[in-house]
């Protein structure tokens, strides 16, 4: 069957080559189960916020057993690991941000108003399925190291050899950051 050509110039309508019925449904239908997509957009920004709310009430939490103790019976570490482990919510709830609005911007539309107003400060410029990969890795590395901190903190260290071992899991956690900035992952 032969195509009529399409005009190619900046701006121009592409035209749809001749198919028969069959065919265009078909695809029509195939494109449109793109959308299936918005399942994982609405409930990852919804488990977004949910992790969001549970940090912040594992803040509040803390702050509160502070405060209402006279004695600050609260150690330090009780109130790192606290704190910490609000953190490690608040950053998996940034992964699942990001892959909504990636996996949005990539299978359905921009996100227009993010662009119009110029807020989004670089994170939806995802093109590709390797650029929201990169960016949720980078998240997830963070989210060990956090969580890696928030163990340590939780640990007794009762010999030296065990010493020896958290200074070398840091010093290889430090070598990796570097040579992830390093290569641009």
């Amino acid at each position: 069957m032969e195509k009529p050509e399409q005009d190619t110039a900046p701006g121009a309508k592409k035209t749809i080559p001749q198919q028969n019925v069959v065919e265009r449904v078909f695809e029509r239908t195939l494109w449109s189960t793109r959308f299936i997509v918005l399942l994982g957009v609405i409930f990852g920004a919804l488990s977004a916020i949910v992790l969001f709310i549970a940090g912040s009430l594992e803040i509040f939490d803390i702050l509160k057993e502070y405060f209402q103790v006279s004695t600050h019976a609260l150690s330090h570490e009780e109130i790192l690991i606290s704190i910490i482990g609000a953190i490690d919510f608040y950053l998996i709830g940034l992964v699942l941000l990001i892959f909504s609005f990636g996996i949005y911007e990539l299978f359905i539309s921009e996100i227009d108003i993010a662009r119009v107003s110029g807020e989004y400060g670089g994170i939806l410029e995802i093109e590709t399925l390797d650029d929201l990969k990169n960016k949720i890795i980078k998240v997830i590395i963070m989210v060990l190291i956090v969580s890696f901190f928030q163990r340590i903190l939780s640990m007794s260290f009762t010999t030296s050899m065990d010493m020896l071992a958290m200074a070398i899991s840091i010093c290889v956690i430090c070598i990796g950051v570097y040579y992830m900035g390093r290569h641009n992952i």
